[in-house]
């Protein structure tokens, strides 16, 4: 009788489902359309700073990867929050005083904040636009949902271009340590230099380690892929950071490999190498390396995660066999 009872309450459920899902669907839409409406009208509204961050991402290269970051971010978002869409729920409680927030903002340092360098005002301008994209995001789908997508959204955040203070400081401090490695090397292969901070006096010629040779760009490049590969394949949060710490000293082997091979090919092959086109634009030939091994690095710290996720699996009070048998 029960179980007759069960297949007609399931009988009389399953035709609803379709409509609900239909229902959801159609909800969904109307939140999508109602998103691209909150973001066309800021779009309109932050135009300036927009194309303030587009002309830096396109004229400088230590900025370029500002202009993929809000695409990376979408993708990642539709990828990862296709479920949790059809749960959302509109979310003004936190979304207007989150976006009311971004646009005050935006508006102090565009309009009052005239002791502020362009740089700065850039830099705030777009912390503002993020808070407010972001904000629109919870408006149309809720908090769940954007807590589902909670990297995709801080990912937005890799927009803000950098100040100059913390990004010369990153680049002395790649030169320092591409310098110290290049030393390393120059001394393995036989090669006799003299240092004098960046500069290596070899015979015959002097090398020196300037910005372009710092490997700020190709940072930025792994250190992105090590964020985005460590969301994607792992899980455990140390393995995360284990990755992304692991592309610094990579940048700076690859740099001092570099810095050596011109050295080497300058001195006994031919001087034109200092200045050709493997100095200029043989950046790409040093980095396919660089990504080999981090995705070998990568695939190492999956593995351990799998092994001892399965080590986890084994039951730790299992009855021994001979004790079952003794017991019976």
């Amino acid at each position: 009788m029960l179980s007759m009872d069960i297949t007609a309450a399931r009988a009389q459920k399953a035709p609803s489902d379709p409509v609900i899902r239909d229902t959801a669907l159609s909800q969904l839409a109307a939140r999508t359309l109602c998103c691209f409406l909150v973001g066309a009208l800021f779009l309109v509204l932050f135009w300036p700073a927009l194309c303030s961050l587009a002309s830096l991402s396109f004229h400088d290269a230590r900025y370029s990867h500002i202009a993929l970051v809000p695409f990376i971010s979408a993708c990642l978002v539709y990828l990862d929050g296709k479920r949790n869409f059809l749960k959302a729920q509109y979310c003004p409680s936190v979304a207007v005083p989150l976006g009311a927030f971004g646009v005050t903002l935006y508006y102090i340092v565009n309009e009052r904040a005239s002791f502020l360098s362009q740089a700065d005002k850039l830099s705030l301008s777009t912390f503002a636009i993020v808070l407010v994209w972001i904000a629109g995001f919870v408006l149309c789908y809720g908090l769940r949902t954007a807590s589902a997508a909670l990297f995709p959204l801080t990912f937005l955040l890799l927009m803000i271009p950098l100040p100059h203070a913390l990004l010369d400081t990153a680049v002395i401090a790649l030169q320092k340590g591409s310098a110290s490695m290049t030393g390393v090397l120059l001394r393995l292969i036989g090669l006799p230099a003299f240092r004098q901070g960046f500069i290596f006096s070899l015979p015959g010629v002097d090398i020196e380690i300037g910005e372009a040779c710092s490997g700020i760009r190709s940072s930025i490049a792994l250190l992105l892929t090590s964020l985005l590969a460590g969301y994607v394949f792992l899980r455990s949060g140390w393995r995360k950071v284990a990755l992304i710490l692991f592309t610094f000293p990579l940048v700076i082997f690859k740099n001092a490999v570099r810095i050596v091979t011109l050295a080497w090919l300058s001195l006994y092959v031919n001087r034109a190498f200092l200045y050709g086109n493997l100095h200029h634009r043989g950046g790409l030939a040093f980095s396919i390396p660089d990504f080999a091994i981090l995705v070998g690095f990568l695939f190492m710290l999956r593995r351990s995660e799998t092994r001892s996720k399965g080590e986890q699996a084994i039951p730790t009070s299992a009855i021994p066999v001979e004790e079952a048998v003794g017991t019976a």
